[in-house]
């Protein structure tokens, strides 16, 4: 999604607005620790940085068993299963269709949990049980998050500060710096009505979920110019409070080498595009204006001159969660 921003944080480091540019300040989305969860080293090679920390998993399982004749059964519970932290997560796809079962059953549920000293009730309602939402919330439940599809809930016992992790705050987005041979940007305007309309600025946009800092930069400069490119490192990040939707923000700017040079552009979002000399994108007076863009711009080009080495990617294992991620940092000292 291309995106543009003035004010603030500028052209240069704009990132990621909403299609219809209702917010006047932009916000990116930076992934937390998953609620869920169900390894070498080698050197970028382009294709999902995957959640940092701890995550939920099935230890333990509590079944609501329609066969009332086993005397090891005991009904009117929730289906539900243990999670690491001491808490429960509910199965959302047993749940009474009926807002009064529901009710007693968690009622019957909550009593069993007490007893056992959990802690944090975790309730994913699905979109087609929707009706049971309001339920939820008179039984004490408050929201956490939503996605299409779903709506989280969650129930705390212990009468006790709640120790649950909070819902996602931060958003990610990026801007991909392109310098041609030539030492000509990629630049664009947008469509939009914002202060900064007009105005030539790095590609930005936001990051994908599941996708990489990386491939997304590499996808936004494709998306809006059509040119092809390659990730070389990322020079500097931004990060911003009370945006949209009062999130948080990280934008990321990577510097990209470009593979191919002609543009096409994405006439939804962008007005313009083009390969403008550095000597005169340096010179826009919003950019002489900004301390930060101006900043920002000064670093790329301390990298493309080889005076700022950046923070290149490298994939390694985590034993936090089995998975390979990216890690970006400075290699050049040999560590």
């Amino acid at each position: 999604m291309a995106t543009a921003m003035g004010g603030l944080h500028g052209p240069v480091v704009a990132a990621s607005w909403t299609k219809d540019c209702t917010f006047q300040l932009l916000s990116n989305c930076f992934l937390q620790k998953p609620i869920f969860t169900k390894t070498s080293t080698a050197k970028l090679s382009f294709p999902c940085m995957p959640f940092i920390g701890g995550a939920f998993k099935k230890t333990e399982t509590h079944v609501v068993s329609p066969n009332i004749s086993s005397p090891s059964v005991t009904t009117g519970l929730l289906d539900a299963w243990d999670d690491e932290y001491g808490g429960v997560i509910m199965n959302s796809e047993s749940l009474p269709m009926s807002a009064n079962a529901f009710a007693s059953a968690f009622q019957a549920s909550l009593s069993n949990w007490k007893m056992k000293g959990k802690r944090g009730v975790w309730l994913k309602i699905l979109q087609e049980q929707a009706d049971l939402v309001p339920i939820a919330i008179q039984e004490g439940f408050n929201y956490h998050h939503a996605e299409p599809g779903y709506v989280m809930l969650t129930y705390w016992i212990p009468n006790e500060p709640c120790m649950l992790p909070a819902s996602p705050s931060h958003q990610i987005g990026i801007a991909g710096f392109v310098i041609n041979d030539k030492r000509e940007v990629l630049v664009v305007k947008e469509k939009c009505p914002c202060s900064c309309c007009g105005v030539w600025k790095l590609p930005t946009g936001y990051i994908n979920k599941s996708e990489d800092i990386f491939s997304g930069a590499i996808r936004e400069v494709k998306e809006e110019t059509g040119v092809d490119t390659t990730f070389l490192k990322m020079v500097a990040f931004r990060h911003a409070h009370l945006v949209a939707f009062e999130q948080s923000d990280l934008l990321f700017v990577c510097m990209l080498k470009p593979l191919s040079y002609d543009i096409t552009i994405d006439d939804k979002e962008i007005q313009a595009a083009k390969w403008m000399p550095l000597d005169e994108f340096i010179a826009h007076p919003y950019y002489q204006d900004d301390p930060l863009s101006k900043k920002v711009i000064e670093i790329c080009i301390a990298a493309k001159e080889d005076r700022y080495s950046g923070f290149t990617g490298h994939q390694l294992n985590s034993k936090i969660d089995g998975k390979l991620s990216y890690l970006y940092y400075d290699d050049l000292k040999n560590i």
